[in-house]
Parts: structure tokens; sequence; C-alpha cells
């Protein structure tokens, strides 16, 4: 199940052509000793502190390195195929240093020199789009945050690569970065407030490095031999793409596809052109609720699907004291993909349903009197609509907002057939992101692994099910290939999405919460981050990122430096007592009272609401089934009343547990 639209693809042809380009770069390299590194060394970088630091590279085959790092030189001799490997010792926090790379030639780049060089702490950040969800996604949620800047904090963004064959050689370019607006700015939102809380804390050098693709599944991140060995099924779809020529077919015919579709839809279209024009009679359009497009007598009523365009106007007064004033546009989140005009200007378009809708009006653009709004959606799939809970208004200034109407006039634009398919999505294979994403940059020697990532995962049962296995895999894949057994992961669990429910729920989301949850607690160096009450209802990527990140600090913080530190409440025993379920937390509660969202199951396993009541370190369950086998707690997608949190104010998990 996919949640981001990702149309970046690297195969075919342009694989080909930077392979030819890499191997001849390469043999350019070996014939004039050029030593050469992995792109995740340069300048500015942030190195581990506290254990060996490997370094490694290619140079002529035979050819002896020296690298030299803050008064510490190791040698290495590079081997047939060119390759060479140094474990510099462990240091302290420190920098800034010169790492310098040279080998007893003096030909011209037989020498590297790096500066600007820290020892300090490193993290990976991977998953999904929750990981990769911007600072600039967040940005309202924070004002006060975003023109902050640190020095020592480090940021390195993993470009988007495919390998269905296997690792690659290197990461596509990218730089390290200071912390700053501008830099922070399209980087993880959740990397970004770690960095700057973890820098305060130690006080030493942070480096975050973001690997991160939206909309993929967990198995797109294992190693293949991983995966052939234990999925060999899967494994197979990877093998199906390793032929580059069906491959590069198959996403010509796609891209093919998609520019007759919308070619077809744009000359077609009565509107393009028309329906934008501010003099447009829309008198006898019919006016809709934003929330409600499908109510009678909408020309969508009954209607379960819109596949093509459609149109929506509404008309605003602007005062004379805004009139000609920059603005920008606030217009919630629509499905799927919009052009927005405002006056006959096109102010904004989005190609897909989850990016905010935030469009700069210039100046000169709104007029004194009546102004029309113009929205052109564009869907392939579905009902069009806006999402609740989402602002919709005018912006001038920080106090200086009008709200737009729920009103809107509708008329269709043109009907069309299913685009036809026929792409592959690269990025979602077995694999293949382990191979272009995090092998090229092992054995780069790390502190932990930030791992937020199941969405995908959790809209199949059956693969909602294997997810703990496949978590499993992923951890001691990496820990192999950064040469550390104990890699600390912290495990971001799924927030609540979803429209609420009163009634018990068994769903994909429960079942991989779950997961990662008995993953987290069966793995001595790695601890779960509980995000149940960070969720939104209507969006599947919440803003609360800076939240997120204070817990996953916090699981840091047990995980390496004070392993008395309190995470969220568990549930270290459950008994039935007189008719009663007793269960004993492993802290006091936040509050005592009345608890939602427990559920008992009989040994039919049929589960219903149940009551419960928590004083101090207990909470007791009224079973309304006479024999009770098993209880589950905010076992739903949005089990949106959960209230169970431990003193520290952090939520209790999901839990399903047996008697």
């Amino acid at each position: 199940m996919l949640y981001e639209k990702k149309n970046v693809y690297f195969c075919g042809a342009m694989r080909k052509m930077i392979t030819i380009l890499w191997t001849l770069t390469l043999g350019v390299a070996v014939c004039s000793a050029e030593i050469r590194l992995p792109q995740i060394f340069q300048s500015g970088m942030v190195l581990q502190r506290g254990t060996d630091i490997p370094v490694w590279g290619q140079a002529a085959p035979g050819e002896t390195v020296t690298v030299s790092l803050n008064r510490k030189k190791c040698t290495a001799t590079a081997d047939a195929g060119g390759h060479w490997r140094v474990d510099i010792p462990a240091m302290k926090a420190g920098g800034p240093y010169v790492l310098t790379v040279n080998s007893q030639l003096s030909t011209p780049g037989s020498q590297l020199t790096l500066d600007d060089v820290w020892i300090g702490d490193v993290w990976l950040c991977s998953g999904q789009s929750n990981m990769e969800t911007t600072l600039e996604r967040v940005s309202p949620q924070y004002p006060d945050e975003l023109n902050d800047s640190n020095d020592m904090v480090r940021l390195f963004h993993v470009q988007y690569q495919t390998d269905t064959h296997g690792p690659s050689s290197d990461l596509r370019p990218a730089a390290w970065q200071r912390l700053n607006r501008g830099n922070a700015w399209r980087f993880s939102a959740i990397g970004y407030f770690l960095g700057k809380l973890l820098q305060r804390r130690t006080g030493v050098a942070q480096g975050i490095i973001e690997s991160a693709w939206g909309g993929t599944p967990v198995e797109a991140w294992i190693a293949s031999d991983t995966i052939a060995r234990h999925y060999p099924v899967l494994y197979r779809q990877t093998q199906l793409c390793q032929d580059d020529g069906m491959v590069q077919a198959r996403q010509r015919a796609a891209s093919l596809s998609e520019q007759s579709w919308r070619g077809m839809l744009d000359a077609g279209d009565p509107g393009v052109g028309e329906y934008t024009r501010p003099d447009f009679d829309d008198s006898r359009w019919t006016e809709v609720d934003q929330y409600n497009l499908t109510a009678s007598p909408s020309p969508l009523s009954g209607r379960r699907e819109w596949i093509g365009s459609l149109w929506l106007r509404q008309h605003i007064s602007i005062s004379k004291e805004h009139a000609g004033k920059a603005a920008q546009l606030l217009l919630g989140t629509l499905y799927d993909s919009d052009i927005t005009y405002i006056n006959g200007v096109q102010v904004g378009t989005t190609g897909y349903q989850y990016p905010p809708r935030r469009y700069q009006v210039p100046e000169g653009v709104l007029r004194e009197g009546d102004n029309v709004i113009a929205v052109r959606f564009v869907n392939k799939s579905g009902i069009p609509y806006f999402v609740k809970e989402k602002p919709y208004r005018l912006v001038f200034g920080k106090d200086d907002v009008q709200p737009l109407g729920q009103r809107w006039k509708l008329c269709t634009g043109m009907e069309m057939p299913r685009c036809p398919g026929g792409g592959i999505t690269l990025q979602n294979l077995p694999s293949v992101l382990f191979n272009g994403m995090i092998s090229p940059m092992a054995p780069y020697a790390l502190a932990g692994v930030l791992w937020y990532q199941g969405e995908s995962n959790a809209g199949d049962m059956t693969q909602a099910r294997e997810y703990a296995a496949m978590l499993r895999l992923l951890m001691s894949n990496w820990r192999q290939a950064f040469g550390r057994p104990q890699l600390p992961f912290v495990i971001i669990q799924l927030a609540n999405y979803m429209e609420p429910s009163d009634k018990p729920q068994h769903t994909g989301w429960s079942v991989v919460r779950e997961a990662q949850r008995e993953v987290a607690a069966g793995d001595a160096r790695a601890e779960l981050t509980v995000t149940i009450d960070l969720g939104e209802t209507v969006d599947i990527h919440p803003l609360r990122k800076k939240e997120v990140a204070g817990r996953v600090a916090l699981a840091l913080e047990r995980l390496l430096w004070n392993p008395r530190t309190l995470l969220s409440p568990e549930v270290v025993s459950a008994s039935l007592e007189n008719g009663t379920v007793v269960c004993t937390l492993s802290q006091p509660l936040l509050h005592d009272g009345e608890l939602y969202e427990f559920e008992v199951a009989g040994s039919d396993g049929l589960y219903v609401n149940a009551k419960a009541e928590g004083c101090g370190s207990r909470i007791v369950i009224t079973s309304p089934v006479a024999s009770p086998v098993s209880i589950r707690y905010a076992w739903k997608n949005n089990p949106i009343r959960a209230n169970v949190y431990g003193r520290n104010g952090l939520p209790m998990s999901p839990f399903q547990r047996n008697l």
C-alpha cells in the first residue's frame, strides 16, 4: 500500500550510463593512482566517537594508503580490485579536525584532504514518509524553531537510489551541511529536532543521516541474500526486474500512457482557460459543501468514483485594505492532485494528495471586492474531496487572516477512463533500497539507528503479520553491514490515524504496532517510541515531529547513557482476581481514574469493550465476559480515547496479552 507517489526511478539506460561512466572514472583513477573515498566521507562530516572509525575507498591495486586524523595514522594496501580500508582507533569527541588520505606516489589525485571534521555522535534516520517528512511540512506547528542554526549539528541527506542487481558501489552525490533553516528546510523534521536536542544534551557534534523513501515497504530495506533465504517468492519479484531492457520498456510505456491520458484530458476539458476567468458566469453551477461533494443535487451524487477533472469555484470579497497585497492561500489537503487559480492567475499546483496546499499569492492578484478562487481537481481514482480539520484561509499576516467559505460552486470537467498502468515502482521491490541507500554507506560508524516505517505494510493483513519477522531480519542485516552486533535501534511506533471507532477493530495497523512493540521488547539493544497520541485523524503524516524527536531522545538516553530513564509504562503482569483482570504496570499512572480503550475476549476470541479503572501502578478491568482469556488496549487504527500515561507523561503502547 503506497502513501507517497514518487516517480523517481534509476534503471535501464540511465543505470547503464551511470555504470559505464563510473567504470570509466574508476579506470582513470586506477591508472593515475587517484585515491577515491565514498560519498559519505566529505568535509564537514561527523565521525563516531568512542569506537573504531572505518575509513575505506579505492586506489591503484597494491597502492599503500595512509589515513591521518587528529595525530593518528593508519596504513592499508589496496587489494587487487583497488579496495582498501583502515580502522582509526577510537577517539573522544572533539574537532574540528583535518582528515588526510595519502598514497606513496606524488601524482595528482594521490592526496585527499577533508577539513571541518568533527568527532561526535552519528545517527541514521530511516524508514518511509513519516521519517522523510520535512521541516517545511511541519513548519506551521513550530514557527519559533525555524530560524535556529547550530554548526555542531551536521545533516547528510541520502539521495534516492534503487538497485535490483545487488549493492551499489556508492551513494549518489550528496554533501554534509550545517544545521540551519536553508539546509534543513527539505530535511527530515525528526532528524532536525533530534540533532538539536542531542547536541544540547551531550555538548558534542551530532551527525544526522537521513536515508528514507516515502511509501516503501520494510522488505525494500532488507539485504537480498536474507530475502532470498527467508522469502524466496519476494526475492523473485526483484529478480524479474533485473532485465534492464524490460524495466525500461515498462517505464517508457507507463510514461507514454500518462502523457496520452493527460493530453486527452487537457484537450477535452472545457474548463481549461475558461473556468479560471474571474468574469466567467458560474451561476448555473451546483452549490456544494466542500466536505460532501457527492450530496444531491451534485453531478457527483451517487458516484463512488470520478476519474478525470472536476472544477470548483468560490467567490470571496477582499477589502480595500487587503487589495493588491501578497498573501498565502491555505487550501488544506485535497484528494488528489490540483491546480489552483485566483482571478485567473495560477498560484499553485500539487501532484498528489498528502502535501498541504500552501500557495503564495503574489502582489497585485487580489483586488478590492469580488475575487474568484478556482480549483481544478484531477483524479485517477476515487472521489475528489477536501480533508477536514485542515486550514482553509487567506493569510495576510500573523494575526491577519480571512477564512474561506465552506460552500463552493461545482462543475464537472471531463470524465476519463482509468489511465493505463504498466510501470514498475522499483523502490517498493525487495532489497532495492538496502542495495542503493544503505549498503553503500556501510560500515560508516554509527551511534544508532532510528526506524520509522510500517504504514506500507499495515494495509495488508498478510504483510502485517510478517512484519515482526521482517523487522528482526532488517535489524540483523544492518548490524552486520555496519559491523556492530550491538548497534542500537529506536523503533518509532505507528501513530493513531483514520476515523475513530467506539467498537473493537482488528486491522493491520494494530498488528504492525504490536510487532514493533514485541521486537523492541525482545531486543536488549532496542527501544520503542510510542506515538499513539501524536497522530491525526485526517493525515497519515502528523505534524508533531518535535514531540516524536523528544521521545526518541529519551529512548536513546535509556539505551546509551542512563538505563534508569523512564519510558512508556508497560504491563509487567496480568491476572484474574475475583472475576476482574488486574494489570500491574512498570510505573505509577500519571492520573488515577477511569481508563478507556480496553477490551477483553473469551475463548471464542471475540473482543468486547470493557471498563477499566487505574490507581497507582494498577489497572482493574471489569470484564463483561464470564471467563476472559485475553485483553488488549488501544487496539484500533485511531484509539482516540486512550488515556493510560505513566508518571513521566508518556503514553502506554497498544498491546494484546493472553491471560
